[in-house]
């Protein structure tokens, strides 16, 4: 139990780092007056955004906790995960919060800083996204902390070392709460931003041949506003909730897999807890690694940060030998190899994502060449690059899994399905996705980066700063361009990895759920029983036929697949309908409100605010509402086995999409950036318009419909992780 206590006290330190890198960058000047006031006017925007947001996602909490209260009435649920719930979603939405809060008062002081060095508008824009990584994995491990101790209090022994597999699959549902907010956060944001970004390339690039955040334009702020709520506060929700699911869905198959040995089960549910939380220690010892020179390229720029990210996963990766061993694992080798997995996954699937979206590398440069003859071949050169792109991260991923299962069961192959080894095995998976999202202080710091070096170069555009200031906000942004693509990549290989292990947590909600509602033994067609406390993987799977000859599977499998494109094309359609109110609006001002393009009127900014907010706030609920509708469906419809194809089809297609939807769309942004740096003609050159159409098509796959499929994925699992003890009462086939 003493080893516990480090998770609570990494918890504490985060956070205190956190405040530490917030109070050092408040200190910072924010420039000149016309700065500060265009500062003022993106944070007052987005916090006007986030409290709208935040009262109808409350609505939505509200109705999903009272159902959730009447189901444990009737024993259908245990009556701790109204609670939970609530809470998940309190703490995710409170992460990006604070994330977002910090993004909107670094970029006015990254554009300032800037003018002094490179180095130093480095320093504050990343440490500024540093204040978001530690808060995201400081609350995450508090909230963690907390909860097990009130329920190791409150929850009786149920004997044969059921009672941490109940505390685990009850801590599991409070990730529910933080999938639910991450959803909304993510699609609003995701919807909010690309309407006020297609606007202001569009008609503000485009037709009017003026540059990107011209104060001229009047969705600029709106612009600058959505990088925040969408790639902030949106991100920040997302990996607390990709945190918290990989460390509890571990913790619940640990209590599992070692049930008949109490001591090591303890263990076993500590252990993804004590690796996150040594993280947050090597996390931040490589946040101040970051640094670089003042004439740094953007490939010296990628350097210094992988340094700090490297640095940490290879401390991290020696440090798990020593807390397994520590631990007494019999196999604490082969564990750790799982960990080492994840962690090295992680660095592939990024280091992927960087060589098909930077324009330091040949794939986005061929891009940018084929502007010379249009924009469809800019369309056609990215979809294919997008397509090419998802091998990487795709047999990466294959490879952890392998890998990591193989080595928790010590590559046993002969015996790799037996019912001890698939236990284990998956365990060794799980964990594996700990390992991944083991340093996410500092890989989400290297993400939150890109926004606040956006806005900064925005202020610096609109506060008409020298050109070698705009130079080195436009190499900051290239990076952010970079980091942000290669941590939707992440943020969906880490997705991967937990998805997996949460279905797998899905077998142990149904055991608990049976028990609950007084089924104490499977009963099989040959006659032959076993008791449900004591029954494998393996005996669920053939008790409810989980194969891919029964049409449930079948017909799961296909809905599951179905689900990522109908998400994909629910919110690609919203951010059209928002972008062309916006498009119409910017063309009016400019119509009517005279002297705009000579600078001598000011446009109307809060009227496209408004515009994307209300459009973000309606159309968000229809794919949020849907994604937890549907498992629930899916599971009165057709039961478990349906449940399990739906969660296995939506996993299998909604990760390629997703890699391919944000690596076109980064890919055809940094083509965009890499005609501005004055290649193939420059800005305003045929080339850079057409660039510019290919990046506003990929705003909404790489900001909106892309990243949010991780959430879909893994909310998906969640609702039917709450929801299993309804789907074993009742189900129609």
């Amino acid at each position: 139990m003493n080893y516990f206590y480090l998770v609570p006290a990494a918890s504490v330190v985060a956070l205190l780092f956190a405040l530490y890198f917030f109070k050092r960058m408040m200190r910072e000047s924010e420039g000149t007056e016309k700065m500060v006031t265009i500062a003022r006017y993106v944070r007052e925007g987005a916090m006007s955004y986030l409290s709208q947001q935040y009262r109808v996602v409350t609505r939505v909490f509200i109705v999903l906790a009272i159902l959730f209260a009447v189901m444990a009435y009737f024993g259908l649920q245990n009556s701790w995960v109204p609670f939970a719930f609530l809470t998940g979603g309190f703490f995710s939405g409170l992460a990006g919060f604070f994330g977002m809060k910090t993004a909107t008062y670094a970029s006015a002081r990254t554009a300032n800083a800037v003018q002094r060095s490179l180095n130093s508008g480095l320093q504050i824009a990343f440490r500024s996204g540093a204040v978001m990584g530690l808060v995201v994995v400081g609350l995450a491990l508090l909230d963690i902390s907390l909860w097990y101790l009130v329920l190791d209090h409150f929850i009786e022994d149920a004997g044969s070392g059921h009672k941490l597999v109940i505390i685990t699959t009850t801590m599991l549902t409070f990730g529910m709460g933080a999938s639910t907010q991450a959803l909304f956060a993510r699609v609003g944001g995701g919807i909010y931003t690309k309407a006020a970004d297609v606007g202001a390339d569009l008609v503000g690039k485009v037709e009017a041949g003026i540059p990107e955040d011209d104060p001229r334009n009047p969705a600029t702020i709106a612009d600058n506003v959505g990088d925040n709520v969408g790639d902030v506060a949106g991100m920040g929700a997302d990996l607390y909730e990709s945190y918290c699911g990989s460390i509890l869905s571990t913790a619940a198959l640990g209590a599992s897999a070692y049930v008949l040995n109490p001591e090591m089960q303890q263990k076993a549910v500590f252990a993804p807890m004590i690796i996150a939380a040594i993280g947050v220690f090597l996390s931040i010892l490589g946040i101040f690694l970051v640094r670089t020179g003042e004439k740094a390229s953007v490939k010296q720029l990628m350097a210094s940060l992988n340094r700090g990210v490297n640095v940490s996963a290879l401390l991290i990766a020696a440090a798990t030998f020593g807390i397994l061993y520590l631990l007494g694992f019999s196999n604490w080798v082969g564990l750790s190899f799982s960990v080492f997995s994840g962690l090295l996954a992680g660095i592939i699937i990024g280091k992927g994502t960087e060589y098909f979206t930077s324009h330091s590398y040949r794939p986005t440069k061929a891009i940018a060449e084929s502007a010379r003859t249009g924009p469809a071949t800019v369309i056609i050169a990215g979809m294919g690059n997008g397509f090419i792109s998802t091998v990487i991260p795709v047999v990466t991923i294959v490879a952890a899994i392998l890998i990591s299962y193989l080595s928790a069961i010590r590559f046993d192959v002969a015996n790799m399905m037996s019912a001890a080894n698939l236990s284990l095995g998956l365990y060794g998976v799980a964990i594996a996705a700990v390992g991944m999202l083991s340093t996410l202080g500092i890989t989400l710091a290297t993400d939150a980066y890109g926004p606040i070096a956006d806005n900064a170069g925005g202020n610096a555009e609109m506060s008409g700063l020298g050109p070698e200031v705009r130079s080195r906000t436009d190499a900051l942004d290239a990076l952010g361009n970079t980091t942000a693509a290669t941590g939707k990549g992440f943020a969906i290989g880490s997705a991967a990895l937990t998805a997996l292990a949460l279905m797998a947590s899905y077998m142990e909600e149904i055991r608990i759920g049976m028990i609950r509602l007084g089924h104490t033994l499977l009963e099989f067609a040959d006659g032959a029983t076993v008791e449900v406390a004591k029954a494998t993987l393996v005996d669920f799977m053939n008790y409810y036929q989980v194969t891919l000859m029964n049409p449930k599977v079948l017909s799961g499998i296909f809905i599951g697949s179905m689900m990522a494109f109908l998400f994909c094309g629910l919110t690609m359609n919203a951010v059209g309908r928002a972008a062309q109110k916006m498009v119409e609006e910017v063309r009016r001002q400019f119509r009517e409100i005279k002297g705009i393009l000579t600078g001598e009127a000011t446009p109307d900014y809060a009227l496209c605010v408004e515009i994307s907010t209300k459009g973000a706030q309606r159309e968000m609920l229809l794919p949020s509402l849907l994604a937890i509708a549907v498992p629930i469906l899916i599971g009165l419809l057709l039961g478990v086995p349906g449940v399990l194809g739906l969660l296995a089809g939506g996993l299998g297609s909604g990760f390629v999409l997703a890699i391919f939807m944000a690596n076109s769309g980064g890919a055809w942004d940094n083509a965009k950036k890499y005609i501005e740096e004055g290649h193939l003609g420059g800005k305003g050159s045929e080339a850079h318009k057409a660039t510019v159409v290919g990046d506003t098509v990929g705003d909404p796959f790489k900001d909106t419909s892309g990243p949010s499929l991780n959430i879909l994925i893994k909310l998906m699992s969640m609702v039917s992780i709450v929801m299993a003890g309804l789907t074993v009462a009742w189900s129609l086939l």
